[in-house]
């Protein structure tokens, strides 16, 4: 990782690592985020139960993801577990890795577009950046949303903002959240079929207009399950609930009726 954390994690941080020496009771390794910083894994903190060998369980080189135990911000002393990991924890960890060097590859790409020395490029900017947020890849999350405002936003200069926000939508595409729920829809109406399938095909209708990510499934009669895709979740709630209360709405004028529960 080109660029570290200042000062020292804070307990209960989920950090990566690489271990350095092994002795018979602890293992040294350092904390890649953080400059190098060393830290400790006693070995009661390596592993459920009683340990024999210690390099069972660790080998010199080895990337590590620990849990932060204790931090002595006087002494620089940084206590480690390695037990108390959980696999999904270890797993997000090492997906952000992957992610930042992703980043610091669009970096170096930049500087090859525009021609200018990788070294400097990467001062430039992605210092900057890591002056408004804790990673790289976290900032190009937030451009491939928000698009090359959110660069100008923490003044990258306009010469590097432009061609570095093309990389970024080009390999990066915006995450979506995801609302749903289940539609009822009800008439007894003599052509009540007809008229919730007026009812859907409005709601489908403002969607499209709106340019929401919408589906519809049919559930079995009555019911529907309806969902949209958006970059936050307020948004993706609150386009949600247009289109329930036009669908709604629609089928009501009919002589219908319709009721909805979010997920």
């Amino acid at each position: 990782m080109l660029f570290k954390k200042k000062g020292l994690p804070e307990e209960g941080d989920i950090v990566l690592c690489t271990v350095r020496k092994i002795l018979y009771h602890s293992v040294f390794v350092s904390l890649d985020e953080y400059d190098n910083q060393e830290a400790m894994v006693h070995i009661s903190e390596i592993a459920p139960g009683r340990i024999r060998n210690i390099r069972d369980y660790v080998v010199e080189g080895k990337k590590l993801v620990c849990k932060v135990l204790k931090v002595n911000h006087e002494r620089r002393q940084v206590d480690l577990s390695l037990r108390r990991v959980s696999l999904a924890a270890r797993k997000n960890k090492n997906e952000e890795f992957k992610q930042e060097q992703k980043a610091e590859k669009m970096l170096e790409l930049l500087a090859v577009k525009l021609k200018e020395k990788k070294e400097e490029v990467i001062s430039k900017v992605g210092s900057k950046i890591m002056e408004s947020y804790e990673t790289i890849f976290q900032c190009f999350q937030d451009v491939s949303v928000r698009g090359e405002g959110a660069l100008m936003e923490i003044e990258i200069p306009e010469r590097y903002a432009k061609p570095l926000f093309e990389i970024i939508a080009e390999r990066i595409k915006p995450q979506e959240v995801f609302v749903d729920g289940t539609l009822t829809l009800t008439s007894l109406n003599p052509k009540g079929i007809s008229d919730i399938k007026k009812a859907l095909a409005e709601g489908i209708s403002m969607a499209e207009k709106e340019n929401f990510n919408l589906a519809i499934t049919y559930l079995g009669a009555p019911n529907f399950k309806v969902q949209i895709g958006a970059p936050e979740y307020k948004e993706a709630e609150e386009n949600l609930n247009k289109v329930i209360t036009r669908i709604i709405d629609t089928l009501k004028a009919a002589g219908g009726k319709g009721e909805f529960k979010k997920k």
